[in-house]
């Protein structure tokens, strides 16, 4: 039911549009006011939706009543009476907002066509804004699921531009500062923990939570551009420690990597943070990239990129044994130039550190490689060095078991079903047993393409067929495809296809009426 306040200070005039109302609209409720003040009071007390204004009153006419009204309730709407038909009152109402006038005297039918226009505006309105709630509402709860995805993909995977525009857009955070990646390690049994990290990260709002896969957890922290990188930093371990010691926890560390200036180069960072957290054993439970010894690109004439680059190209072929000689020349070089036991063997820890580290990206969980003891000589740090790769080899070995030869074609079919909705990686990850990063790296390395870039694909074409259907909106279809935006689907669409949805609708409808 629609409220409608009747202002006027001519009682006659009241009640004449009021009895016209009643009739032409018998289902709205109406409230009269004889001058500005009053009609002021009534607005805060009845709440009409609608205010039908006498321009001409006594002390506070109507123009001056609609300004104090529309500065307090901005949701009424307006309709002056009057009998001026000037150019400066019709400018000034409309400055203020009035939908429409009426002239005195009006026909019954006028009067009740001009209500009624102006409450289907109402109408028009509540319905769109209901929508934008339903839609606000459907966001929040997907945008735990948006910050995990974008943290999975720009840490692991190709993110296209156009999807990194959106979901750092939903995310509604301020990345233009220096940014910077952590790795929390928590101890076996406390993997339910997951949660408390995700609410402390909220709680601060200065970062991004991923998923969880093996034992770590990584961060994208964007800092205060006021404080130090450092100074902030930790804080922020400090009180997810304390976070974790509340719960009764110990066991937990913290790297943190580098900061870096744009969101392509935080995978560095990350990697950094991972170097970081590789000895849990510290007395400080927490440590920076750039505080961990032996740094540079070069460890003692080996580029350490590129020896990552290779030990990951041997890991996803599955080359064991070309690793085992990789790992052996590498302890042989270090015997041949007279090197210390002490210095070889951390330089070999390193290398072994390294393996774990991408056997964790690819959903591998395996402990964090030590030697037992210190070796006598290079003999004794051959065979503790083979045996622990021997170690992670069975692990990778049990890994690969595990996984069903048609993970890919499941993950295909459940993304072309499910493409409508808010999908995962972490669902995904649910359904098939695997965890997120290796689903994001295998889906690559199988097709060619990232799962988004694969998502995006299934939703345009279904798209492509609402389409061919002239009842359906675009906007419709943005929804029911699985887009919250419709400029963003366009601008998806157009990236796609080549042209806009509005150029291509028009030809396939052409198309389809010239068959």
């Amino acid at each position: 039911m629609y409220k409608l306040l009747i202002v006027d200070d001519e009682q006659i005039e009241r009640e004449g549009l009021k009895a016209i109302l009643q009739h032409g609209l018998p289902e709205i409720l109406i409230e009269q006011a004889k001058n500005g003040n009053l009609a002021i009071q009534l607005a805060e007390e009845f709440r009409p939706d609608l205010i039908l204004m006498d321009v001409k009153m006594p002390g506070i006419n109507g123009l001056e009543a609609v300004e104090i009204i529309s500065a307090s309730q901005p949701s009424i709407k307006f309709i002056m009476v009057t009998a001026y038909d000037t150019f400066d009152y019709a400018r000034k109402a409309i400055k203020l907002g009035v939908k429409d006038y009426l002239l005195k005297p009006s026909k019954a039918s006028e009067i009740v066509a001009t209500v009624e226009r102006v409450l289907q505006l109402i109408e028009e309105e509540r319905k769109t804004a209901e929508t934008t709630e339903l839609q606000r509402t459907a966001l929040q709860r997907v945008l735990p699921i948006i910050e995990t995805d974008i943290v999975t993909q720009l840490l692991f995977d190709h993110v296209h531009e156009v999807h990194l525009d959106e979901l750092v857009g939903l995310l509604g955070m301020n990345i233009a500062s220096g940014k910077y990646a952590m790795n929390v390690l928590i101890p076996p049994g406390a993997e339910h923990y997951y949660a408390v990290i995700k609410e402390k990260i909220r709680s601060l709002g200065i970062g991004w939570v991923g998923a969880m896969y093996g034992r770590q957890i990584p961060i994208l922290v964007f800092p205060e551009a006021n404080r130090s990188y450092r100074s902030q930093a930790m804080t922020m371990a400090r009180e997810l420690l304390a976070a974790a010691k509340s719960e009764g926890q110990d066991g937990w560390f913290i790297g943190i990597g580098n900061v870096c200036e744009t969101l392509d180069q935080i995978r560095q960072s990350y990697q950094e943070a991972l170097y970081a957290s590789m000895d849990p054993s510290l007395p400080v439970k927490y440590r920076f990239f750039e505080d961990t010894p032996a740094l540079g690109v070069m460890r003692d004439g080996y580029p350490v990129k590129q020896l990552e680059q290779q030990l990951f190209d041997r890991i996803r072929l599955g080359q064991w044994e070309q690793m085992r000689i990789d790992l052996m020349d590498f302890v042989r070089r270090y015997e041949n130039e007279g090197s210390s036991l002490l210095h070889a063997q951390q330089r070999v820890l390193e290398l072994l550190w390294i393996t774990s580290r991408v056997l964790n990206e690819m959903g591998v969980e395996t402990d964090t490689p030590m030697f037992s003891f210190q070796a006598h000589d290079y003999r004794q740090l051959r065979t503790e060095s083979e045996l622990l790769l021997e170690r992670m080899r069975q692990a990778f070995a049990e890994h690969h078991d595990r996984i069903e030869p048609d993970a890919i074609q499941q993950i295909k079919q459940y993304i072309a079903e499910h493409s409508h909705e808010d999908i995962s990686l972490e669902a995904i990850g649910r359904m098939v047993g695997l965890s997120p990063f290796y689903i994001s790296k295998m889906f690559k390395d199988q097709l060619g393409i990232n799962y988004i870039d694969f998502l995006t694909e299934c939703r345009i074409k279904k798209a492509i067929k609402l389409m061919g259907d002239p009842e359906r909106s675009l906007k419709e279809i943005t929804y029911m495809v699985g887009y919250h935006d419709p400029n963003y689907f366009s601008k998806v669409f157009k990236k796609m296809c080549e042209v806009s949805p509005t150029e291509y609708r028009k030809t396939l409808l052409g198309k389809l009426a010239s068959s």
